[in-house]
């Protein structure tokens, strides 16, 4: 007996739609279909979804996602879309990372309004500037992003190919494009962010629309929840809409190797939820959480306080050992440095005999801080060397990775500590961190790393000075 054939599912697995009446899917699939090719039912619902419209005839959604795993056809819905707008004379800027990537979808662009009988009135090919223009209609521009490109030119649609790398800086110089526009739209295509991945504009749209957070926004994917065994089939068929017939099991298997976290990313749409590119994910610092206070191994509090080299602000966190011969952590605050001192001396001052020392970093504010602690009445703290504080990250590192270190969850330690990859400190391969957001002042995890390695180099009647050679 003939084994029956087996698709892919053509619905995803995940979306937020706007309700809506009316789409122009229909007259976009037959220009599409004159170029010869064929479209796809998940191909046709996603161009439904881009193309629908209201009682004025304006864009449902003005901002649209969609991630598929790679190789199915996605840049084809995005073919037909722009299609139909050169049809209908918008003015169209598609974006990517890549110059080969752009200048990729220039090509086919092409071939498909050549196919399809429109009239070109120009096209140019230029290394990142490719562009098409129809007789009578619309014209698109094909650009390699940059932090200044598109700057002073106006869209009615843009497409922002290859979105697992927009970052931030080129949002902040694209998205004004289409603000010119009566029916502005702008569309993001990608996979799921791997840890090479430089963008994080789109995950964060991804996150906003699924909270609803948005409005006048649709979202779209393909993908599973949780990372499964990359020989789960039902897997294929249920992350790939075109399982069975652009892709098939011979061609899904041989994908597979040792890397099983990037299988599950890219062919089966696994949107990580830690961060990727941290140095510490969320994951591992949330493994480290307590879900009540330890037993302490003394009543000595030991502080790091870190001045942030731009001079805008000051963090300072606490750390002490507990009884099972870990360090606990826990981040006091941020505040600005046009604040003083004076909040980080008073909490010091009601500690009293309990401070077991300070540790403070950052020449923009350590001579003030030492003569405000000394009228204070405060012992003087430690101004760590070099070689020190290249020693406390690496042992805060290894501490995080062998479980040693404790705290209880502060959504404030825990974003900055999962959202931070590593900075050069000298030049013998000693380590720092820095932020992966501009908005995330990493100097709250400073002060916990210095905190910690004051807790941890400091000898108590129930643990022996740690030594290293």
């Amino acid at each position: 007996m003939k084994k029956e054939k087996r698709y892919g599912r053509q619905t995803p697995t995940t979306s937020v739609i706007m309700p809506y009446e009316h789409t122009w899917v229909n007259e976009a699939v037959e220009l599409y279909e004159r170029s010869g090719r064929t479209a796809m039912e998940w191909q046709k619902l996603l161009l439904s979804d881009l193309l629908a419209y209201n009682d004025e005839e304006l864009f449902v959604h003005t901002k649209y996602g969609f991630s598929v795993p790679r190789r199915n056809g996605k840049n084809e819905v995005i073919i037909m879309r722009e299609l139909w707008g050169l049809w209908k004379g918008e003015r169209i800027c598609h974006t990517a990372h890549r110059t080969s990537t752009s200048h990729l979808a220039w090509d086919r662009l092409l071939d498909a309004v050549e196919a399809a009988g429109l009239p070109v009135a120009g096209s140019y090919r230029a290394s990142g500037k490719e562009h098409i223009e129809i007789t009578g209609g619309g014209k698109i521009e094909f650009r390699t992003r940059t932090s200044k490109g598109g700057l002073g030119e106006g869209f009615d649609l843009l497409v922002i190919d290859e979105a697992q790398e927009y970052q931030d800086d080129q949002e902040s110089a694209l998205k004004y494009v289409v603000s010119d526009s009566m029916n502005p739209q702008t569309i993001f295509t990608g996979t799921p962010p791997t840890p090479v991945s430089s963008g994080v504009v789109f995950k964060d749209y991804r996150d906003k629309v699924l909270q609803g957070m948005t409005e006048d926004c649709g979202w779209a994917e393909w993908g599973i929840e949780e990372k499964v065994d990359p020989y789960d089939v039902d897997a294929w068929y249920e992350t790939n809409p075109s399982m069975g017939t652009v892709l098939n099991e011979r061609k899904v298997k041989a994908e597979i190797g040792k890397d099983v976290d990037d299988f599950n990313i890219q062919r089966l749409g696994l949107w990580v939820r830690f961060n990727l590119q941290s140095a510490i994910s969320q994951r591992e610092w949330e493994e480290l959480q307590l879900q009540k206070l330890p037993e302490f191994a003394g009543k000595k509090l030991f502080f790091g306080i870190k001045y942030n080299p731009d001079g805008a602000s000051v963090s300072m966190s606490l750390a002490t050992q507990t009884k099972d011969d870990k360090i606990f952590v826990e981040g006091l605050d941020t505040r600005s440095i046009r604040e003083g001192n004076g909040w980080m001396l008073d909490y010091l001052k009601r500690c009293g005999s309990n401070v077991g020392g300070v540790v403070v970093d950052g020449a923009s504010g350590q001579s003030v801080l030492i003569k405000d602690m000394d009228n204070y009445g405060l012992k003087p703290p430690i101004e760590p060397k070099v070689a020190e504080v290249i020693d406390a990250y690496a042992s805060f590192e290894s501490s995080v990775f062998a479980k040693t270190i404790c705290h209880m969850g502060q959504p404030g330690l825990t974003r900055v500590a999962s959202t931070c990859e590593h900075r050069a400190i000298g030049g013998h391969g000693g380590f720092g961190y820095k932020s992966l957001s501009e908005d995330i002042d990493i100097s709250l995890l400073d002060s916990a790393v210095l905190a910690f390695w004051l807790a941890d180099t400091t000898p108590t009647e129930t643990r022996r000075q740690k030594i290293i050679y």
